[in-house]
């Protein structure tokens, strides 16, 4: 793993994929991260990728029926 230091402001870009992660605010123990990432790349929070994963793995459990 990688472990960056960062400014408010302050970026990190991974050119060959197209993104750009910005450190928007600073407060007390919580960093808010802007991501610009191209409209092909998927970006999600862990915890909803875990559920996208657990969605793909069982799809009729999810199905709502009328």
């Amino acid at each position: 793993m990688l472990v960056l230091s960062r400014k408010k402001n302050e970026q990190i870009v991974l050119p060959d994929l197209g993104i750009t992660i910005t450190v928007v605010d600073i407060r007390g123990n919580q960093v808010r991260l802007g991501i610009s990432a191209p409209p092909d790349v998927p970006v999600h929070r862990k915890e909803v990728w875990a559920q996208i994963q657990q969605w793909h793995e069982t799809p009729a459990d999810c199905v709502s029926t009328y």
